[in-house]
């Protein structure tokens, strides 16, 4: 199950409800979600005001009252078309209505606000955005989040009671419905009952509680941002997504100002290793920022910049400090019992002063609740006054790789120097994940614009990639290139620009790059295109670091590689024609793409997106010779003799193959063994041996007949075989052995055939549609090299054109 909450904005207009109900239901079709939702936005704030007016005796408050009224009345209008649940709704929301009147008339009367009735007050704004959102999102159904979440009271706050919340939640969802919606923010003091709060941004921490305590697969945020970003997109308009964040990154960043989610929310799934997930309610199909244990594979030192503009620095300091034990322990146990937040520490390797962060808001309290504490040494001379410098902002830098990297802080503070900024303090802690620094407030938007500029705006090496063909491989590349854009760009510094997109009738053009949300849309509104204009058109750009990548299997398409290649375009290929062909034409390929220092590859021709040819390259590169290629080289029927068995005939098979995606549109093309001597053959080139797919011998099972003719006439006939297939089947089932269709090399003469291979043989247990090699050379003669797995589908193969793309990069 996933537990999913849903932030202001995304209940604050009727298009992110719309939007809400839409994610909701779709994820609730794969499993049961639990829906947290915060108040519509802008109405905490609104409860607060009117509450204020209310205590000031100020009669305004009953407009505002009446405004939030309004504005909820005109949602559930909008939102709700069923006249019965409307009128239901209407009912629910009025009742609720008429008891925050009650409470804030009772207000206004004696001109007092506790801060039980404040809490009270506050509750109102989830309930009522709970309710709606019940109602609107079809079979859901609405808990009390008061009846399970819990707090206590400790040093004057509301605190989590997490052992009874954990015990009541499990109870309250023991019986898990496939929707559930749940107000967050609020709950009930564990010994008087009165409403709490669990504090401003708490419906992401009554998220993390639930998702904790039922053991979720994911916490989602859906808010209004595609996730953590780089630094503020306010201030630096070319910060970016991060994809992933440890959960020791997400906490520094977020409490270093990224108000992406609530601090608290991290730890109770963090314990349970659950991954939170950030995404962006109004554009759903960003993939958001995971926050997890830990990244793999990354690289980048420095994943965020944070920072918050209202800070103080007290200093603690005097001479009688050095050298005394629990000086530290009286300052920060002082600020914990008055409820102050420290977020910065920096103190001098002598001893004598000690310098901490606050808020400017806790600014004068912390002095005095410092004077106090201090007030003997003070008298004495042992200790100075407490010194308060705010007008300041303190900067964070965040990764956890910055231990595994010498320099940072060096360059950190080197770029900072360069463009005459001061650094007033700074803290670094011994796990190295962040380095914090105040400075002067007035130069915070340039500290972090020269910062985000050293640290991620370095150049990119820019691939421009033309891609032809939009089928089921085309397709499935340009949505993993648009997947991978954003990581790309952080972790490897290449972009990948796509400035052209052909279909077999249309073609669109774009130096700056094309949108991929929605090229389809502007292939079907632009002129139509042949191969001619394709040409003259890639040639015309004469765009640098350019690649053609060919999705397609037309010959026409691969004719055109000789002369993109003269005009230093690499070529990747997922087309099989070219390399082929006849031998003086693929090698004429090669030894161009040679001289002009350009790459022609076609790796995915065998096996999708298995590493066979590279895999040979790189022997033959290392002096090793190849002397026989043994292997199983097409997915479709690998999958047909896989499937075949007492209940499913040889006709059938083949139908499903094609229903599946395995086959070629016609079938015949992989019954005839046509793509499976293409493959040898390249393979073969690829090991060393001058080969035409002439040379290569065929031994194949249906008969040549049934080649001829339409391809209607093939399916009535295809069952008349399926007896014989059934016969012999059986037989080899009793020898316990099975059919795999082999493609052979051994010393430069080849030959397909079908053959019974047994136990033993390591063909025999190859799975479904999967490809696998037996490469035998001089240093792998007496145990040879294998290699296997997918060797068909849209997505491995679309992989493999798109790690050929990244071999161009020399990634």
């Amino acid at each position: 199950m996933k537990v999913l909450k849903f932030g202001g904005t995304s209940v604050g207009s009727v298009k992110s409800i719309r939007c809400l109900k839409k994610i909701v239901e779709k994820e609730a079709k794969h499993q049961p979600v639990v829906v947290v939702v915060s108040a519509l936005g802008g109405i905490t704030d609104k409860l607060i005001e009117t509450s204020r007016l209310a205590r000031r005796g100020d009669g305004r408050y009953r407009s505002e009252f009446d405004a939030m009224v309004m504005r909820h009345h005109r949602m559930i209008d909008t939102i709700i078309t069923d006249p019965k649940k409307r009128e239901d709704l209407f009912r629910t929301v009025d009742s609720l209505f008429e008891q925050l009147k009650s409470i804030y008339f009772g207000v206004y009367l004696i001109r007092d606000l506790s801060e039980k009735t404040q809490d009270a007050i506050l509750s109102y704004g989830e309930r009522l955005s709970s309710s709606i959102v019940a109602e609107l999102i079809k079979n859901a159904k609405l808990f009390d989040a008061m009846s399970f979440i819990k707090t206590t009271r400790k040093n004057g706050s509301h605190v989590l009671d997490s052992e009874l919340t954990g015990r009541l939640v499990r109870e309250a969802f023991e019986e898990m419905p496939r929707i559930s919606v749940v107000p967050g923010f609020i709950g009930r003091d564990n010994v008087t009952d009165e409403i709490t709060n669990l504090g401003r941004g708490g419906s992401d921490y009554t998220a993390a509680i639930i998702a904790a305590a039922l053991d979720a697969e994911v916490l989602e945020i859906w808010t209004d941002v595609d996730g953590f970003m780089t630094a503020d997109p306010r201030v630096i308009p070319s910060a970016y997504t991060i994809n992933e964040l440890s959960y020791i990154e997400a906490m520094e960043l977020c409490n270093f100002g990224a108000k992406v989610i609530y601090p608290p929310t991290i730890y109770p799934v963090c314990v349970k290793n659950i991954p939170i997930r950030v995404k962006n309610t109004f554009n759903s199909y960003h993939s958001g920022t995971i926050i997890k244990k830990s990244v793999e594979n990354d690289s980048k030192p420095i994943k965020g910049i944070s920072s918050i503009n209202d800070t103080t620095l007290i200093t603690v300091t005097g001479l009688s400090m050095v050298g005394v034990i629990g000086v530290n322990r009286r300052i920060f146990t002082a600020l914990a019992e008055n409820g102050i937040s420290v977020f910065m520490v920096s103190q001098a390797s002598s001893e004598n002063s000690t310098s901490i962060g606050v808020k400017d808001s806790d600014a004068d309290a912390a002095v005095n609740v410092l004077n106090n504490e201090f007030c003997k040494e003070i008298e004495t001379g042992a200790m100075f006054p407490m010194h308060a410098e705010s007008g300041l902002a303190t900067i964070a830098i965040v990764g956890e790789n910055m231990k595994h990297t010498p320099g940072i802080a060096g360059k950190l503070f080197g770029t900072l120097g360069r463009s005459g900024i001061s650094v007033i303090a700074c803290a670094q802690g011994a796990s190295e994940t962040n380095i914090s620094f105040v400075v002067e407030k007035e130069f915070l938007r340039k500290s972090l614009n020269v910062l985000h500029d050293s640290f991620f705006l370095s150049e990119y090496n820019v691939l421009n990639l033309f891609i032809c063909g939009v089928g089921t491989v085309g397709s499935k590349l340009i949505e993993q290139i648009k997947a991978q854009h954003d990581e790309l760009k952080q972790n490897r510094r290449l972009k990948l620009n796509v400035v052209g997109i052909a279909s077999s009738h249309n073609a669109i053009f774009n130096r700056d790059g094309i949108d991929l949300d929605n090229y389809r849309k502007q292939l079907k509104e632009s002129e139509t295109s042949n191969l001619a204009m394709l040409r003259n058109e890639i040639l015309g750009m004469n765009i640098f670091n350019s690649v053609f990548v060919d999705c397609t299997a037309s010959k026409d398409v691969a004719s055109l590689y000789k002369v993109f290649i003269e005009n230093n375009i690499s070529v990747i290929a997922a087309n099989k024609i070219a390399a082929s062909s006849d031998y003086n034409s693929y090698i004429s390929l090669k030894q161009t793409a040679l001289a002009r220092g350009v790459k022609f590859r076609f790796e995915t021709n065998v096996g999708a997106g298995l590493p066979i040819i590279g895999t040979i390259n790189d022997l033959r590169n290392s002096g090793d010779k190849i002397l026989k290629i043994e292997a199983v080289l097409s997915g479709t029927l690998n999958f047909i003799f896989n499937e075949l068995s007492d209940d499913v005939p040889f006709s059938e098979t083949v139908r499903r193959a094609k229903e599946q995606g395995y086959s070629e549109p016609d079938p015949r093309i992989d019954l005839s063994g046509t793509d499976v001597v293409r493959k040898l053959v390249i393979l073969t080139r690829e090991a060393g041996y001058k080969i035409e797919k002439e040379d290569v011998e065929k031994r194949l099972f249906v008969p040549e007949e049934y080649f001829n003719g339409s391809i209607n006439d093939f399916w009535e006939r295809l069952p008349l075989l399926d007896s014989d297939f059934e016969r012999r089947r059986k037989e080899l089932e009793n020898e316990g052995k099975r059919w795999r269709f082999v493609a052979r090399m051994e010393n430069g003469k080849t030959d397909v055939s079908l053959q019974a291979v047994g136990k033993e043989h390591p063909f025999y247990n190859l799975e479904g549609s999967n490809n696998i090699v037996m490469l035998t050379t001089e240093r792998y003669k007496e145990y040879p090299m294998l290699i296997q797995g997918y060797g068909a589908g849209a997505s491995v193969t679309a992989a493999g054109v798109f790690a050929n793309i990244m071999s161009v990069a020399n990634i």
